[in-house]
């Protein structure tokens, strides 16, 4: 059983530990899935958390300590779960921070019922970390948009039943001619032209748009104002997937503690030796600290903070980084059946990977970091 006593931490409010309570049952009860059919176990999941009403945390208010602990509880019993809840927080948060009555209205319910799936269309093959040197074109054509171009390595592309998109729709360089829009997925002139695997399988696509129109009452926000709002929702979800590591992490520790504590060496279990003791310290030492930035970066935005970008890059950087530093500790610690397929600690291994790249890598942090911190001091002086 993973260590809950962070929960007592002055981070939380006597309602995030019954939610955690409460899901962390859930979870024993209805995880983890059949993973066989990735697109339909994705489906089903969508509908489950949304029947168990876990999707109503995915939009509307969004309160990030909550969002870190179910990502967190998620990914400890099933990553593929932890996906499917992040993606419908992810892909409708623009319209839950930014977008028009109508607009909430339209999505917002049938995505936290589960009813609808949502995806976050930001990445191009041309520019991944670099969103401002985004290409992909939003015309003004009468009262429509007409949208052409790319997107990829889009999650949940290929099932989605909205995307919030973003094109350039100014004649200006850089992140001042971005907008974003709100495109269901039966929209002419959009399609899924290629579905991508990775090693830990999840619904992953790449976008074509050709002269793909849209109402102009499908904007989100104000015109040219995409690439804030871009990096407004990342400033919330990166946090999360922090979260997702520390679940991770969590889990990996106590695959390794189960391990260490029954497996015999010479008469004595693994948890005997000296060395064994060592690696189970640094990754005790890794998993509190990673929850310590973690929910330090989320209360301080549920606290009303406008931005907390460089809070959730050092959570998100600290937290996916050492996660991968538990989990391989664990694999060496589980010997030839860390490496055996369908182990735990062999499935966290090829999860865990994806995180350090996903929403802002961890070297796009450490510049996130440093150049706030430069400025900080800059203007200190």
């Amino acid at each position: 059983m993973s260590d809950r006593s962070f929960l007592n931490w002055p981070f939380f409010e006597p309602r995030h530990k019954a939610l955690a309570d409460d899901l962390d049952a859930w979870c024993a009860a209805n995880l983890p899935v059949d993973h066989s059919d990735v697109d339909a176990a994705c489906r089903d999941l969508v509908v489950a958390l949304g029947d168990a009403g876990w999707l109503q945390h995915s939009g509307g208010a969004l309160d990030v300590r909550t969002l870190c602990l179910i990502r967190e509880t998620l990914a400890r019993h099933d990553g593929l779960a932890d996906f499917a809840f992040a993606m419908q927080g992810l892909g409708t948060g623009a319209i839950s921070l930014f977008g028009t009555q109508a607009q909430k209205d339209a999505w917002l319910p049938l995505t936290r019922s589960g009813q609808a799936i949502s995806a976050f269309a930001l990445t191009e093959p041309q520019s991944g970390s670099d969103v401002a040197s985004s290409t992909m074109s939003a015309a003004l054509d009468g009262d429509e948009f007409v949208l052409n171009g790319q997107k990829t390595w889009i999650s949940n592309g290929g099932i989605a039943d909205v995307y919030t998109v973003f094109a350039r729709s100014e004649d200006v360089a850089g992140a001042r001619g971005l907008s974003a829009f709100v495109v269901p997925a039966d929209t002419p002139g959009l399609e899924v032209t290629e579905r991508l695997q990775v090693i830990a399988p999840h619904p992953l696509a790449t976008l074509t748009f050709t002269d793909c129109r849209v109402p102009a009452s499908a904007l989100l926000g104000e015109r040219g104002k995409g690439f804030g709002i871009a990096m407004s929702v990342l400033d919330v979800f990166r946090s999360t997937v922090a979260a997702a590591a520390l679940g991770f992490a969590r889990r990996a520790l106590d695959e390794a503690l189960t391990r260490v504590t029954t497996r015999q060496v010479q008469g004595a279990a693994l948890a005997e030796l000296q060395l064994v003791q060592g690696h189970i310290a640094e990754m005790a030492v890794d998993v509190d600290a990673s929850a310590l930035l973690i929910y330090r970066a989320a209360w301080t935005k549920d606290s009303g903070a406008p931005r907390v970008t460089r809070e959730a890059a050092m959570a998100k950087l600290f937290a996916t980084d050492q996660a991968q530093k538990v989990i391989d500790a664990a694999v060496q610690l589980h010997g030839g059946d860390g490496v055996r397929s369908g182990q735990m600690v062999e499935s966290l291994y090829r999860e865990i990977r994806a995180l350090r790249i996903y929403e802002g890598a961890s070297d796009v942090q450490k510049i996130v970091i440093a150049r706030q911190t430069l400025a900080d001091f800059a203007g200190g002086k």
